[in-house]
């Protein structure tokens, strides 16, 4: 397969995005991308400096992007007038005894109520952030902390469907020798549900690496990532009421071994398509699963959130952020 790359950017190395500075590639596998991104479509970065960024969504009400950086447990800020600003310190780990690490936050969503929910690596839970936006405090309600009386390793990625059910994924990078640390309780690495009544549920044990996770526009279809890098895939499986069933590869990512990153985030536009973070930036899949193209990048690709319009895609990728024009659809 010849790619047709149809931009190129070169980064500019400065200490700090003052000016816009573009970096990457579009390739387009496929002519139905044109119906996805603009021609003119760039990617830009809007803040740099991070030690690893992630788990980034928009907040349509206060204009505002949040996003983690996970070793330095914060979150941040971007607004189109301020640029970056720190948003909430301790974000993912509130305890008082300093620790190395990822301890921060990850994924970041909002619930169906327009509340922040948080993965939070160090103090092991998917939580609720109670304070308001305009006045964030580290106070936080658990949604959930374990599986069966046994503590989750360290939840990374999150979804809400519109019933209001939690889908999210549990792999063990938060904790310090991941699955050989001693204070891990399971056995394996989860994806669960959590129903509205607060009743944890087992979906899947079998991943080894279960990372970012997005629904489809008909909430039929759970998509995981698995960022192992031997079984480097993106995993999609029916739901059926508490289960999930007719699990396969819906793409794997050996079409670009090599190359900087491995699946990760993910997030679904309103048609369907997949952009999902793994080798090289920022996949573009339909949702048969056939490549469409990549925005490519060049530091491993954490993850991504579209703007409310759909109109702009935002990308956490290693030290930076990055803001992609995708142009009318």
């Amino acid at each position: 397969m010849k790619n047709l790359c149809i931009l190129v950017f070169v980064l500019i190395g400065c200490s700090a995005p003052k000016e816009k500075r573009l970096v990457g590639s579009v390739e387009k596998f496929d002519p139905a991308l044109d119906e996805l991104i603009a021609t003119e479509a760039q990617a830009e970065i809007i803040g740099e400096g991070f030690e690893w960024s992630e788990g980034p969504v928009w907040i349509e009400s206060e204009k505002m992007l949040l996003f983690s950086d996970v070793p330095k447990n914060v979150i941040y800020k971007w607004t189109e007038e301020k640029g970056i600003e720190t948003y909430l310190n301790h974000a993912g780990y509130t305890g008082t005894v300093p620790r190395g690490g990822e301890p921060g936050s990850n994924g970041l969503t909002l619930n169906n109520e327009g509340q922040l929910a948080l993965c939070q690596h160090g103090d092991r839970r998917v939580a609720l952030l109670t304070s308001s936006f305009k006045d964030p405090k580290p106070e936080f309600k658990t949604l959930a902390d374990n599986y069966q009386g046994k503590k989750f390793d360290s939840p990374n990625d999150l979804v809400f469907d519109k019933q209001g059910n939690l889908f999210f994924t549990d792999p063990p990078y938060g904790l310090l020798k991941h699955d050989k640390d001693s204070s891990k309780q399971i056995p394996f690495q989860g994806v669960y549900k959590v129903k509205p009544d607060g009743a944890v549920i087992l979906l899947i044990d079998s991943l080894t690496r279960p990372n970012g996770i997005a629904l489809s526009p008909d909430q039929q279809t759970l998509y995981v990532a698995n960022s192992d890098p031997s079984k480097a895939n993106w995993y999609s499986f029916r739901i059926k009421g508490d289960s999930l069933i007719e699990g396969k590869i819906f793409a794997s990512a050996k079409i670009a071994e090599g190359e900087k990153g491995l699946p990760d985030g993910l997030r679904v536009d309103k048609n369907g398509n997949l952009f999902a973070t793994g080798p090289g930036g920022i996949w573009i899949f339909n949702p048969q699963g056939n490549a469409l193209g990549r925005i490519k990048l060049p530091e491993a690709t954490a993850n991504c959130a579209f703007s409310t319009d759909g109109r702009t895609l935002y990308a956490t990728s290693d030290m930076y952020l990055l803001q992609v024009t995708l142009g009318p659809k």
